[in-house]
């Protein structure tokens, strides 16, 4: 069995914060998005999503080693509502995308991102844009091996 998928993503409206950093940093503005949609009524319609702007993983590694990733954290939300500050409301864009689920810790998605690159050289498909990540559960309340994630591709 493949453990690779193609699917079509729908575009998503997005209550998204962007900063330059770490990854680790991620959690922190996960709760920050949380504590924004709480205090301004804007209802949460799916996981948190983390959009990844470096292009490849010796430059993943590199600008997370350097402090200076480009991280992108979002939650899909239902109606509408503006954002504030560093607080943004907008589309995240659908298409066709591969995608591999990793299960455990975070630090630990080398392997599946090897086996994700690996699929795509096989089927001679190139990347598209910026990979994503969807946090399935959250770690705080299940095991670490039981931790879910979702790696998205934009393929052409």
């Amino acid at each position: 069995m493949e453990d690779v998928e193609v699917v079509e993503v729908a575009r998503q409206v997005v209550l998204g914060l962007r900063r330059r950093g770490s990854y680790p940093q991620i959690a922190t503005m996960i709760g920050e998005l949380v504590e924004f949609a709480m205090a301004h009524g804007v209802q949460i319609a799916g996981p948190p999503v983390f959009v990844c702007h470096e292009m490849s993983p010796e430059e993943a590694f590199a600008a997370d080693a350097a402090g200076n990733a480009d991280i992108e954290v979002a939650f899909p939300i239902l109606g509408t509502t503006e954002g504030s500050g560093e607080m943004r409301v907008y589309e995240l864009p659908g298409g066709t995308m591969a995608t591999i689920v990793h299960r455990g810790a975070y630090e630990n998605a080398t392997p599946t991102y090897e086996k994700l690159y690996a699929w795509l050289e096989r089927s001679q498909k190139s990347i598209a844009g910026p990979l994503r990540e969807v946090y399935l559960n959250d770690p705080r309340e299940v095991p670490e091996e039981e931790i879910l994630t979702e790696i998205y591709a934009p393929i052409e």
